[in-house]
């Protein structure tokens, strides 16, 4: 397994390999870096604050602009099916970037009414976040939007991921709450349902809790959710029931990764700065075993400054 790890006040990224305990690759920016995703095994790409997007070639260990937003760029995608590098900036706008076309031009560039905090890709879908509203594309043709719809939930969206089969998505919030969502029209009401995922909502006590992101199982109908005072909680997709309550982290979760093969979860606790009443600590990357699914076996693997 490969850790990729962005670290969003610095401005350094880090490859590494889990199972060798081995730095694999090291970059610098001129920006912090905001997100990051892989294009495929040899390569990945970034985004940052100085509106750059960058791409790494693993094995000549070398790295290149893409191209630039006006604005800070908040999140990067890459679509195995169309080639395509999609990316979201504080410009308020989406552009797709088609690597074949000479010095990385852009195919299209979409402008919204306001920023983007995430995306996400199912098959040839786009699906973007954008205050409570959901908006999706499809890549094939950028000439309109496919659909766009309110959250089901009343406050801001903080993040949205695929499921694994590609066939819907999830929603997190700013109120502690993830809803699920099917691309199929027909099949949404069969799947629609809304999760109160801080562990004091089971006292019947609302908590508004930001959920910073969630994760899908690769291979069983799971998925973990990561909030904003430390609590990684693994739930059932079908059951709709809460599996297991994973120890409170350092800080706030702030990112989570699942391997290929489900058989490890990595979750980034670091400060990012929402809340004031967030606990402060150096940012650590935990490498958790996912063999024992009611009690996971979890460990500090890395911090900010290693």
């Amino acid at each position: 397994m490969t850790s990729w790890s962005p670290l969003g006040t610095e401005s350094i990224i880090r490859l590494y390999d889990v199972d060798r305990d081995v730095l694999r690759f090291k970059a610098s920016s001129d920006g912090a870096l905001l997100d990051c995703c892989f294009e495929d095994e040899g390569a990945a790409l970034s985004a940052s604050s100085d509106g750059c997007i960058q791409r790494y070639d693993f094995s000549s260990e070398t790295q290149n602009l893409v191209g630039n937003h006006d604005d800070s760029v908040t999140c990067i995608g890459h679509s195995k099916e169309t080639g395509q590098i999609i990316s979201a900036g504080l410009d308020k706008k989406l552009m797709f970037w088609d690597m074949h076309l000479k010095n990385g031009n852009t195919r299209c560039t979409k402008e919204i009414d306001s920023n983007v905090w995430s995306l996400t890709l199912c098959h040839f879908y786009l699906i973007a976040a954008v205050g409570n509203m959901i908006i999706t594309y499809d890549l094939r043709n950028l000439s309109g939007t496919v659909q766009t719809k309110k959250s089901p939930m009343n406050y801001q969206i903080t993040c949205v991921r695929s499921f694994s089969d590609n066939e819907g998505y999830a929603i997190g919030s700013v109120d502690g709450c993830v809803a699920l969502e099917h691309l199929d029209p027909s099949k949404s009401s069969e799947m629609r349902c809304i999760f109160r995922c801080h562990p004091k909502s089971r006292s019947g006590r609302y908590n508004m809790v930001t959920i910073n992101d969630i994760a899908f199982h690769p291979c069983f109908k799971t998925f973990v959710t990561g909030d904003n005072e430390g609590y990684a909680i693994i739930w059932d997709l079908q059951s709709k029931k809460r599996l297991c309550e994973l120890q409170r982290y350092p800080s706030s979760v702030s990112s989570l990764s699942y391997n290929h093969s489900g058989e490890i979860l990595a979750i980034s606790s670091s400060y990012t700065y929402q809340e004031a009443n967030e606990v402060e600590e150096p940012p650590q990357i935990f490498i958790c075993s996912m063999e024992k699914i009611v009690r996971p076996s979890c460990s500090p693997y890395i911090s900010a400054d290693e």
